[in-house]
């Protein structure tokens, strides 16, 4: 099976992210590689599962089966650990007991990967990757979907990080820095969906929680405005033919959804969607 001289871009979006599995799950049954992946937040944790050829696995985390217990916490428990999502069930026991990740096929692709994270020091984004360590592999991976104020900041040698899609939310710019030709973007929003600006209360808020990382504040408090930018020059690219989008063509799940049926919905919409966009993909990949 021949890997595309491609790269795809995952967009994250939280439990919106099982769009992207949905497309991901399609490709893989397909037999679709691209030689380079750049995942963020959610799109992180798909870009693992489509270089590792695990189809499904993605889907199984995100809507696990009720033995393994929720993995976005209530109030008693979001209180007790500080975090409303169950970050040591989704990066380590799913991982390594309950939903393995295949760690020797990951380490063995010709793929390249690359995992988006903020840097709370510079509030740069930062383009990571692992080749050999399953824990660092799993950090950055956790980093990249530590969501500002719902999760704790992970420190990777020393160094804080948050949410990737913080600083670069569609990193095209750097797909378009790796120099492939053919670029697949799959987003998590409908077609001319735009950010807000922060309300003037959140915005206290936040430079309340993360007073000690002012460039991370002030990412922050511009992310609105960049990702609006993005999606005007991915509308753009898209018009002339230079990149390949994938988007959802239904009313997207909540960020926090907890719907079994809802988010089992909206997965089958991006692997049904992805069915009928392939002829059209491949035409792309091939000219």
């Amino acid at each position: 099976m021949a890997i595309k001289k491609a790269t795809i871009v995952l967009e994250g979006g939280a439990t919106r992210g099982i769009f992207t599995s949905g497309v991901l799950d399609c490709l893989m049954e397909k037999e679709i590689y691209m030689s380079d992946v750049i995942g963020v937040s959610a799109g992180a944790c798909n870009a693992l599962d489509y270089v590792s050829r695990q189809p499904g696995r993605t889907r199984d985390c995100m809507i696990p089966d009720e033995q393994y217990g929720k993995y976005i916490y209530g109030i008693r428990d979001t209180i007790r650990t500080k975090s409303m999502m169950n970050m040591d069930l989704i990066f380590d026991r799913f991982p390594n007991e309950l939903i393995p990740f295949d760690f020797d096929t990951y380490f063995s692709s010709p793929m390249n990967c690359e995992l988006v994270t903020t840097n709370c020091l510079t509030g740069k984004a930062e383009y990571m990757s692992e080749e050999e360590d399953r824990d660092r592999l799993m950090k950055i991976c956790r980093a990249s979907s530590s969501m500002p104020l719902l999760t704790p900041i992970v420190n990777i040698e020393d160094v804080p990080y948050l949410d990737g899609g913080l600083a670069d939310s569609v990193p095209i710019r750097r797909a378009k820095e790796i120099g492939n030709e053919k670029i697949v973007v799959v987003l998590t929003k409908n077609a001319g969906y735009r950010k807000k600006v922060l309300s003037p209360a959140m915005q206290k808020l936040y430079r309340k929680a993360y007073s000690s990382y002012p460039n991370v504040v002030r990412t922050i408090l511009r992310r609105s405005f960049m990702y609006n930018k993005t999606m005007n020059y991915l509308d753009v690219l898209e018009r002339k033919g230079e990149i390949f989008v994938i988007r959802p063509h239904v009313k997207p799940v909540s960020r926090l959804e907890r719907n079994r049926e809802a988010l089992y919905a909206f997965y089958e919409h991006g692997y049904h969607y992805m069915e009928r966009q392939l002829e059209a993909l491949e035409e792309y990949l091939e000219k």
